[in-house]
């Protein structure tokens, strides 16, 4: 009994000790950005004062952390999934476009039907739309015919292409004067906010989409056959779990959640298709899942960090007049600190 609780004792002390690392790391990161306030002739206390007030600070602001969480969710986990048998899909960012390309030709092409059949038609199509997208990365692997990292970063600009070859041509809308953007859609095709918020049903894909990763990975027998491939893939198959298999279905379920982020951001936040549809939120899922380890609450606790930092410098920008690249100072530091933290634990989980 002694020896138990000694052992207890000893793994609060590390919990703790490691709390109180990773927050004096995280308040170093908010003392250099300080300096940076004060540089452009700000001051540190009421920026941040007006930062919190204006995201944790209020349900407005609150919810507006969580709309941009829910794209940032989804793509690192496109990453995650295939990682677990150590496929690196870095073309989250175009299966997001191919997501928003699919959903959108179903909005416009189906929009006279009711909107109970309308959405779940359109999020089925931004699925497959990713999902297709980065199978194909998945049969060059599987084939041996090219690697999946190189393959999906390369996708990233043809897929952007793409959606800019329809925004531009046959889908333009004629009413946008020379903005290139598609039609809107059709109310039946929005996807409904929550809560009186724009906070949108996307949230409940993304959480669906972690609660299955987790139950999947951690309690049933493809998750266990998923572990033994990322372990050593020739042992795997010589116990009769096919390689092949796996790395095609990952790398189209990875691609469906991208595709999902695009389907909710084109859907729910933009209404149409526009090339700028998305600010880098692939590449930054696929940063979120790569510190995370591919951790489902890791990866919640990173994109709610860096959603918060991205809402808290949409502020300083209109309050402060910040400029956007003093925001991303705050986001590299505040990465350098969590790959310190990972540095420090030796990678240990």
């Amino acid at each position: 009994m002694d020896n138990v609780t000694r052992a207890t004792g000893t793994v609060r002390s590390r919990r703790a000790a490691a709390v109180i690392r990773f927050g004096g790391l995280i308040g170093l990161a908010l003392a250099v950005f300080a300096l940076v306030l004060l540089a452009f002739g700000q001051n540190p206390l009421r920026a941040y004062a007006d930062i919190f007030r204006a995201t944790l600070g209020s349900p407005y602001g609150f919810s507006e952390v969580l709309v941009k969480m829910i794209p940032l969710v989804l793509t690192a986990l496109a990453v995650a999934i295939p990682a677990k048998i150590w496929l690196i899909n870095v073309g989250g960012e175009g299966q997001l476009f191919i997501g928003a390309l699919f959903a959108t030709w179903g909005a416009l092409h189906f929009g006279s039907l009711p909107a109970w059949l309308l959405l779940p038609l359109v999020s089925l199509l931004g699925f497959l739309g990713g999902g297709l997208w980065a199978l194909l990365s998945g049969i060059l692997r599987a084939k041996g015919w090219a690697s999946e990292t190189i393959s999906t970063l390369l996708m990233n600009y043809v897929a952007i292409l793409l959606v800019s070859f329809f925004v531009f041509g046959p889908w333009k809308d004629p009413e946008s004067a020379n903005y290139p953007q598609s039609a809107p859609f059709p109310d039946a095709a929005v996807l409904p906010s929550l809560f009186e918020s724009r906070v949108h049903l996307g949230a409940l894909f993304a959480i669906v989409g972690l609660l299955l990763f987790y139950v999947v990975m951690s309690r049933t027998r493809w998750g266990l056959e998923m572990r033994a491939l990322g372990i050593n893939q020739e042992a795997a198959r010589r116990n009769g779990i096919s390689a092949d298999r796996y790395i095609l279905l990952l790398m189209f379920i990875g691609g469906g959640m991208a595709g999902l982020a695009g389907m909710g951001e084109v859907s729910a936040i933009h209404g149409q298709l526009r090339p700028s549809l998305s600010p880098g939120l692939g590449y930054t899922g696929f940063l979120i899942s790569w510190i995370t380890m591919g951790s489902p609450s890791g990866i919640v606790a990173a994109a709610f960090l860096i959603s918060l930092i991205t809402a808290g410098g949409d502020i300083l920008q209109m309050t402060h007049r910040i400029p956007a690249a003093a925001i991303h100072i705050l986001m590299a530091l505040v990465l350098f600190v969590v790959l310190a933290r990972r540095s420090g634990t030796g990678g240990k989980k």
